[in-house]
């Protein structure tokens, strides 16, 4: 018989907050969830899966610092350049880069000197962009990578279902690599900065 818990249950396994998990469930990567009334349950295995996923191997990069974006689930954006705003497994391709990419508060330069920037919801890698060479900056002081490529994606967590969008080998290479990781950081922003090879603290 299939074990089932709730998401408090399942986020108290995981040793997060339940707000934190409840984004892995309404972001779509999760397999397998059901419904009692109200409740959503998450299959044991599912959990198990996820506390034994490995932390991103940062050290194997060829950088020093690697910053890290952090989004929350997909939500309408009121922008007229995209639809969304965020991470959701539903999305295509073209749509999740729009989603991904936007105009944050960060170092520029060092964002680019770690050539890739991996994405996480809830300190899992859904996504990793790459292209970030040349940046934009507004009158707010925000910056944007306009050639930013969405490298690749992650559909499922429980078995990591990555989806490698690339044109470049090694783009893809490198998101094979990071995808479905663990990767901690602490930012009061949406970009945040790690050691290669202190992924999690």
């Amino acid at each position: 018989m299939k074990v089932l818990l709730t998401t408090g249950q399942a986020a108290e396994e995981l040793g997060c907050a339940v707000t934190t998990f409840r984004r892995l469930v309404h972001a779509g990567l999760l397999p397998g969830l059901a419904r009692r009334g109200v409740r959503v349950m998450v299959p044991l295995e599912v959990v198990q899966a996820l506390r034994a996923r490995q932390p991103a191997p940062l050290d194997r990069l060829d950088a020093n610092e690697v910053a890290v974006l952090r989004v929350d689930t997909a939500q309408p954006a009121n922008d007229p350049d995209r639809s969304w705003i965020g991470f959701a497994a539903t999305l295509a391709p073209n749509d999740l880069l729009k989603a991904l990419r936007g105009w944050w508060r960060c170092d520029a330069a060092s964002v680019a000197a770690g050539g890739v920037l991996p994405v996480t919801l809830s300190g899992y890698v859904v996504a990793v962009l790459t292209g970030l060479e040349r940046w934009e900056k507004n009158t707010k002081g925000r910056h944007a990578f306009p050639d930013a490529v969405l490298a690749g994606y992650v559909t499922d967590l429980n078995h990591p279902t990555k989806h490698l969008t690339a044109p470049a080998a090694q783009d893809r290479a490198v998101a094979n690599l990071l995808l479905g990781t663990r990767l901690t950081s602490h930012s009061g922003g949406a970009i945040a900065y790690v050691a290669a090879g202190n992924a999690v603290n």
